[in-house]
């Protein structure tokens, strides 16, 4: 074993300078901004220092700490609207100081308080209802001469674009946002310098229904923040005499048809080149009053990637099929419109039949007693011959597949390219092997996440896009070895507080467009408050704050978290399963602590019998009264142990020493009635399922003497399926580091190189680009079934990075500075290289198999301490600096 000093191309100044912000094509922030910067690795850093220029205005020098470089309050005074900062550091020792790192910029934005515009509101004469109702153009035309600078800072309640001089401004989609309107409201803001010109200009902003009022899930049903759509902009302009005008939206504005005809967030948008805007009229002014306007801490939703189709078929005279390769989110752009008058309809879907048409069959919803709801993803544009170009940016899709409809003009497949629409989040890893089908998972998971990260995680692109709790709960480990999701996360966590109901539960989605937390007597408010999904408001921050060491992240989330974890005891109190009424009219002393007797989602999507036929025996479709009553206490009381476990910890980080203690405590009585209630002495679950099992383990819920039994019957249960998983929704994601963990690696990869269904293998056989929702998306008889973009399963790709590439965090480290490398071979993989980009930087892994040793090499930052453990049991400290060295290897595969 070898460890040397620093690489040649690590930096020897402090990197990767960065604030804890947002925006589009500059960082936009609000007053007092944190400040993050990556040590360099080499001499033994004692401090730091800090230097800034605000407005061209030196700020005085900062010494830090030696451990202070990650979301350093700002130490200066705080920023006014719109001043912009120049900042970087370096590092001391003694009187030894590395380089200055390279300058970093970012700007404060308008700050809520120093906003004087009005809010403007479009005139509607009618309204043609949800999916149907047009775009709106607001316009202002103004004289000005001499700019040397302009920033223009907008935001909407709708979706909207806002133009000057008929150019587009900066590059953010979809803006402002998916949010709780109701609560929290984003700005945008651009440099606009070069847009202007002297003499008369225009400033437009085109609004649509977008999240606030348009359509919302799978039944299409409409968004409840509000019925008036707004805008409000300000555009701020310094003059070359000295001088500074402001052009904000008032009564000065005009309100007109757009060329958008049809504009739906989830439907699609009709664009006609040739419409008649008609006459302007006079904006209604003040018909709204929006909440407080603040800075995003999330990138911008963009276009990220352009495709070209892989094929397009000519299936019927003016009909095109055309396949992208990959299933996405986003839509088409395209370049050739024909000749005047030219109507030209998109349909989108994931799937093609058998006749080789697209088909979107799978994603129709159906509800007892009402008429089915069909799915429709459906664009159009007529030409007016000038060359325009058509990208429908007040919708947005999930799709692999496009059908083309145009008759009397030619089509060409090649004008047509797919825009992949996400938010722009930082790649932070990279996992190969030696395996291409681990690879290929590798992919398809990671495009499932993408395409489901648009501003907040929603579970599909497609039939429901909504931003499930549960979901987001499962995958956001997985997430953050992806991305770096902490601003993307923290934004959707204040909707997830927004959202929340006043007696603590937690809303199944966020941000809730439906409302929930107002319609206490609807339905779905009686399923609101299920364990694995309403406990996101713990696992999720906790998460954030061990992956990035943030630890406001849970004191943005405390009293939320805290309102929960009471409501979940209350609950339990007061609440008990029917089971356990007929067992004992007085409950037993542990069930005080016994979360079964309110709604619960439960395990959620296990994979399902079949009859003689071949046909699905789903018990909520075929008896959903017993499933809704099932006991699903288990689930819930393990949820319950874990979220208390989690504030108990969180206090800890806070300094809430009392708050610790009594959350510990009333943990340790929750684990207590859940063993009492759910395991037996001989290590048996009481429901004796995969899920169970997994839960238990992965929780420490199984007493320590009975693990390896308990184990063991998972593997009897998995051998039992035909050595097929049988775990569902919430337990997926834990399976194989469950099984590896256990000593039971050789099961864990059998299950991961499973072919037949269930398994990941499966869906790679039958073509899959994305994850599907159901194990069969897409079945034997190539019928497709469900969502095929739903990432939740997907998180098995975090076993590749933690024991495949065996880069695993230790357990009480919080922003990677301790972790452990201890590769698990297996399935006949013999090598595997991958990176993560940490808090601290870089960290790099690559073994390979030589005979009978097994060689790692790696790349461990500054600021980390790392333990590199060999199959054979073989242990080795490594500090920053680049590691080599071989281990005995064990024959795993």
């Amino acid at each position: 074993m070898t460890l040397t000093s620093n690489p040649a191309s690590v930096p020897t100044a402090p990197y990767d300078l960065r604030i804890d912000s947002g925006g589009d094509e500059f960082t936009v922030c609000e007053a007092s901004p944190r400040l993050s910067f990556t040590v360099p690795v080499g001499a033994a850093w004692t401090g730091f220092e800090l230097e800034a220029i605000v407005d061209g205005e030196r700020r005085a020098l900062v010494p830090l700490a030696a451990d202070a470089h990650l979301f350093i309050e700002w130490p200066w005074l705080a920023l006014s609207s719109g001043q912009r900062v120049r900042w970087r550091a370096r590092a001391t020792s003694g009187d030894t100081l590395s380089e200055w790192s390279e300058w970093a910029t970012f700007e404060c934005g308008l700050l809520d308080a120093d906003w004087t515009a009005a809010w403007i509101t479009p005139v509607e004469h009618d309204d043609p209802g949800y999916g149907a109702r047009p775009a709106h153009s607001l316009t202002r035309r103004f004289d000005v001469s001499g700019v040397v600078s302009a920033r223009l800072y907008s935001t909407a309640l709708g979706v909207y674009e806002a133009r000057i001089n008929g150019e587009r401004v900066g590059t953010a989609e979809l803006s402002p946002g998916s949010t709780s309107y109701d609560r929290t409201l984003y700005a945008q803001a651009a440099d606009v310098t070069r847009l202007l010109t002297d003499g008369t200009n225009s400033l437009e902003i085109e609004l649509s229904d977008g999240w606030y009022r348009g359509q919302v899930g799978a039944f299409r049903l409409p968004a409840g923040w509000g019925t008036t759509l707004a805008a409000r902009a300000e555009l701020h302009l310094e003059l070359s005499d000295g001088s500074r005008q402001v052009i904000r939206t008032d009564g000065d504005w005009t309100s007109a048809r757009s060329r958008v005809i049809r504009a739906d967030l989830m439907d699609g948008q009709t664009t006609d080149f040739r419409a008649d805007a008609g006459s302007a009229e006079a904006v209604i002014v003040g018909a709204v009053e929006g909440p407080p306007i603040s800075w995003s801490p999330a990138p911008p939703i963009r276009v990220v990637e352009t495709r070209d189709a892989v094929n397009g078929n000519h299936i019927a005279d003016g009909t095109w099929v055309l396949d992208f390769g990959q299933n996405a989110s986003g839509w088409l752009r395209l370049t050739d419109l024909g000749p005047a008058g030219t109507r030209t309809a998109i349909d989108y879907g994931e799937y093609v039949g058998p006749d080789g048409d697209v088909s979107t069959a799978h994603l129709d919803s159906t509800k007892p007693g009402e008429p089915d709801v069909v799915f429709v993803q459906h664009d159009e544009v007529v030409s007016a011959g000038g060359g325009e170009i058509f990208e429908p940016r007040h919708t947005v899709h999930g799709f692999q597949f496009a059908r083309i409809t145009r008759q009397g003009a030619p089509f060409e497949p090649a004008s047509a390219q797919m825009q992949v629409v996400q938010t722009d989040l930082r790649r932070t890893a990279s996992f190969e092997s030696s395996d291409p089908d681990l690879n290929r998972l590798h992919e398809i998971a990671d495009w499932s996440f993408r395409g489901n990260a648009v501003d907040v995680p929603t579970d599909c692109p497609t039939r429901e896009r909504l931003a499930w709790t549960g979901d987001y709960q499962v995958f956001a480990p997985t997430a953050a070895r992806l991305y770096d999701v902490l601003g993307f996360t923290r934004k959707w966590l204040q909707s997830v507080r927004d959202d929340q109901l006043d007696d603590g539960r937690v809303a199944n989605f966020s941000p809730d467009g439906r409302r929930i937390k107002h319609k206490l007597d609807d339905q779905f408010a009686m399923m609101t408050g299920s364990s694995g999904w309403g406990d996101a408001i713990t696992f999720v921050p906790w998460e954030m704050y061990t992956a990035y060491g943030d630890a406001r992240v849970l004191e943005e989330n405390w009293d939320a978290m805290v309102r929960w974890v009471e409501w979940e005891l209350g609950a339990a109190r007061a609440n008990r399963h029917h089971s356990r009424v007929e067992r004992s009219a007085e409950p037993l002393p542990h069930e005080e602590y016994l979360w079964d007797g309110t709604f619960h989602w439960g395990e959620w999507t296990e994979p399902v019998a079949k009859a003689e036929d071949g046909s699905r025996l789903d018990p909520i479709k075929t008896n959903p009264m017993a499933w809704f009553m099932a006991d699903k206490g288990e689930v819930g009381t393990a949820y319950l142990y874990r979220s208390t476990r989690i504030l108990a910890d969180a206090a800890a980080v806070l300094g809430r020493t009392g708050e610790s203690a009594k959350y510990a405590a009333i943990a340790e009585r929750v684990l207590d009635a859940w063993r009492s209630e759910f395991v037996t002495d001989d290590g048996r679950t009481v429901q004796d399922t995969q899920a169970a099992y997994v839960r238990a383990l992965s929780f420490g819920l199984i007493p320590e003497s009975l693990r390896a039994t308990a184990a063991q019957r998972l593997v009897e249960l998995i051998r039992d399926a035909g050595t097929h998983l049988g775990t569902g929704f919430l337990s997926t994601g834990d399976l194989l580091p469950v099984l590896a963990d256990s000593g039971h690696a050789d099961v864990a990869y059998e299950l991961l190189f499973q072919r037949s269904a269930p398994s990941w293998m499966y869906m790679i056989d039958r073509g899959a680009t994305t994850i599907w929702e159901d194990w069969e998306g897409i079945d034997d008889e190539g019928v497709a079934h469900e969502s095929l973009n739903h990432y939740s399963k997907g998180a098995v790709i975090r076993f590749l990075h933690t024991h495949t590439l065996g880069l695993r965090q230790d357990a009480d480290s919080a922003a990677w500075e301790a972790f452990t490398i201890a590769p698990l071979p297996g399935g006949g993989v013999s090598w595997a290289k991958g990176h993560l980009d940490t808090p601290q930087g870089r960290i790099r892994v690559e073994w390979r198999v030589e005979g009978d040793e097994l060689v790692v090499e790696a790349d461990i930052p500054a600021g980390s301490r790392a333990t590199v453990v060999f199959p054979d049991g073989t242990t080795r400290a490594a500090g920053p600096g680049s590691f080599a060295g071989a281990g005995g290897f064990s024959g795993a595969r």
